[in-house]
């Protein structure tokens, strides 16, 4: 019965949905990484981040006042990982939280000799197993080449299909575990050893955090810099491009 109520509200916020050809141009411009699809794949985004948009329940947080146009950019770049797998992969979970820049998130961590320690960690986004999506909205004037915090949680959105955070979401059927494993095991311990030498990497350091990061660095990157990514570690690229079912490289 709950389902059925909750499939009837999404529909008539669909329903009620009403976005003229200027707002879609309005809110793609100020998203580059978009101009690799084709008419057809801009369409089909354009469908998903409909649903998409009216299927979640969505929070502006620390006063943000939420408009149509934050909504749209957020959505289309939800749904770009998702544009060949559909909404089914954000199943579960209904919250998308937006605040305007940088937040602040109450952490605890237990030392080894028991001893709790508190702080507050400041974050651009979180993804939290089976609740809501954290995201800071800077604008399209802020944002900065080859970073997409949208992208890199729902990422991690997708890495907990498989119930973990670990860097291994739920593969297709003809992918190989150990095929994924010996394209990212060894290029996470390379990024690590480049991140700790000091290395100026042309991907965000933030990947050598741990391999959940990893995945969720590497697929900003496969969206936002795919050369970049291609030529940098190739292996992971051809795992990506199987996962995701794209291959934006070929069309940069």
């Amino acid at each position: 019965m709950m389902g059925f109520i909750g499939d009837w509200r999404r529909k008539r916020r669909l329903d009620r949905m009403r976005i003229d050809a200027e707002q879609w141009r309005r809110v793609e411009a100020g998203l580059p990484l978009l101009d690799r699809l084709g008419p057809d794949e801009r369409q089909r985004l354009r469908e998903l981040a409909r649903e998409f948009v009216a299927a979640k329940e969505w929070s502006g947080a620390r006063g943000l006042v939420l408009t149509a146009d934050i909504q749209l950019a957020i959505a289309l770049q939800a749904c770009l990982p998702v544009l060949r797998l559909g909404l089914d992969w954000y199943r579960g979970w209904v919250g998308v939280v937006v605040y305007p820049g940088n937040f602040v998130i109450p952490r605890q961590t237990l030392d080894a000799a028991g001893v709790v320690h508190e702080y507050d960690d400041e974050a651009l986004g979180e993804a939290w197993q089976g609740g809501p999506v954290l995201v800071s909205w800077f604008g399209a004037a802020a944002a900065h080449a080859g970073i997409n915090v949208v992208i890199h949680e729902f990422a991690h959105k997708l890495d907990m299909s498989n119930g973990e955070v670990d860097g291994l979401p739920a593969l297709h059927e003809g992918m190989s575990r150990r095929d994924w494993s010996a394209a990212f095991e060894p290029a996470y311990e390379d990024f690590c050893r480049r991140v700790d030498r000091g290395e100026r990497t042309h991907l965000d350091p933030y990947a050598a955090e741990h391999p959940a990061e990893f995945f969720a660095v590497m697929s900003e990157a496969f969206f936002e810099t795919p050369t970049l990514l291609r030529d940098e570690y190739p292996q992971v690229y051809r795992q990506l491009q199987g996962f995701y079912r794209q291959d934006p490289a070929a069309k940069a």
